[in-house]
């Protein structure tokens, strides 16, 4: 019997030929040559440097052959591989520089033309519903003050009849700055720039001599708690005529044209008595519900206007003619001039006429909420 045969393998010889190695490659090269972009060099690269490659194929078949010819089809097989990976990396770089080159022809951005898609800006409805306030006041005549927001306590509160133990004063209910004697609050509403206007204090700087006309709106602060309906910053406009004259008719007029201004023609207006130390007599100014129009606000039972409530009234703010001690305290002859004053939340009034339910909207910030009244409101 004869021994095995150490010298050659019958069965694996054939896919490691010479001719055979160099027949993958030139397959492989020609596919790669082929492949007009990334997509097509991927699957080249599967078919011809993958796994199941014949070159891969073939190299497995190594192990198989006897060991004074494993060196030989090795180095022969492995240079092949070589080839086949030099190839597909030149041809990579061709086509990535290739995708690049398009890419920056055709996705070029002209930085110069004005983009069609900006988005337009748009201002905070406080400060668009205090200028429309602005213009109406002007439209009539009236001057537009301002005052401090960190205010003297005196202008605050002594200067406006308030009394030494009158509840505002108290801490839960007024801003007061440290040390507690300092003597200065944060402004709890804009009536001080009333006594600063009589006193020509206000710091606008225009010499008012009497009568006086002034509308001053402006933020105020108070030691409430943020909800739907509260927030510890908010804005007010106070209205301040002192003239020869002047009664609760010209009040109650200059009420009606700035709620027919803000809310639409034909709105009625009422005043309920009240009381506010600054003003004598007082009253709390109501304008009817633009929804239901007071006709039948209850509606059905189920179903009251929401606006309103059902009751055919909103309350928008205080009014009154001007306390005769506050008119002395600045110096005027309650004798010989009077005066009325009002104050509305401009907060409220965004609520009520664009039906903003709840105040987070307006105080946080939100660029959305903004938007969504442009640019006039």
């Amino acid at each position: 019997m004869s021994g095995p045969n150490k010298q050659y393998d019958p069965v694996e010889v054939a896919a490691l030929e010479p001719a055979a190695i160099e027949g993958y490659v030139a397959d492989a090269l020609a596919a790669i040559g082929a492949a007009g972009d990334l997509d097509a060099l991927k699957t080249a690269r599967q078919a011809h440097a993958g796994d199941k490659s014949p070159l891969a194929l073939a190299n497995r078949e190594i192990g198989a052959l006897p060991p004074s010819a494993k060196a030989d089809a090795g180095k022969r097989v492995g240079q092949a591989r070589g080839r086949v990976a030099e190839a597909l990396k030149a041809r990579q770089a061709e086509l990535e520089a290739d995708r690049d080159e398009r890419i920056l022809i055709e996705e070029a951005i002209d930085v110069t033309v004005p983009s069609p898609y900006r988005r337009l800006g748009a201002r905070h409805p406080i400060n668009l519903v205090t200028e429309r306030i602005q213009d109406i006041f002007v439209g009539m005549g009236w001057e537009i003050a301002d005052g401090p927001e960190l205010e003297a306590e005196w202008f605050n509160f002594d200067a406006l009849n308030f009394a030494p133990d009158h509840p505002a004063r108290q801490m839960q209910d007024t801003f007061f700055v440290d040390p507690p004697d300092s003597g200065l609050v944060l402004r709890t509403h804009t009536s001080p720039v009333q006594a600063r206007t009589m006193l020509r204090l206000d710091t606008s700087r225009l010499e008012r001599d009497l009568p006086i006309y002034v509308a001053v709106p402006g933020r105020v602060y108070r030691t409430d708690e943020l909800d739907a309906t509260h927030t510890p910053v908010f804005h007010q406009v106070e209205g301040l005529a002192v003239d020869k004259h002047l009664t609760m008719a010209h009040l109650k007029g200059t009420l009606d044209h700035l709620a027919a201004a803000m809310f639409g023609a034909g709105i009625s207006t009422r005043l309920r008595p009240s009381f506010f130390p600054f003003t004598e007599p007082s009253a709390e100014m109501d304008f009817q519900c633009w929804v239901c129009r007071d006709d039948d606000p209850a509606g059905a039972a189920a179903a009251p206007c929401r606006t309103c409530g059902g009751t055919g009234w909103i309350e928008w703010g205080g009014c009154g003619m001007v306390n005769r001690n506050v008119l002395a305290a600045a110096g005027i002859d309650p004798d010989v001039y009077t005066g009325f004053a009002f104050g509305m939340g401009i907060d409220r009034t965004i609520q009520l006429r664009n039906g903003v339910t709840d105040m987070h909207d307006i105080v946080e910030g939100d660029a959305r909420f903004s938007a969504q009244f442009g640019m006039e409101i």
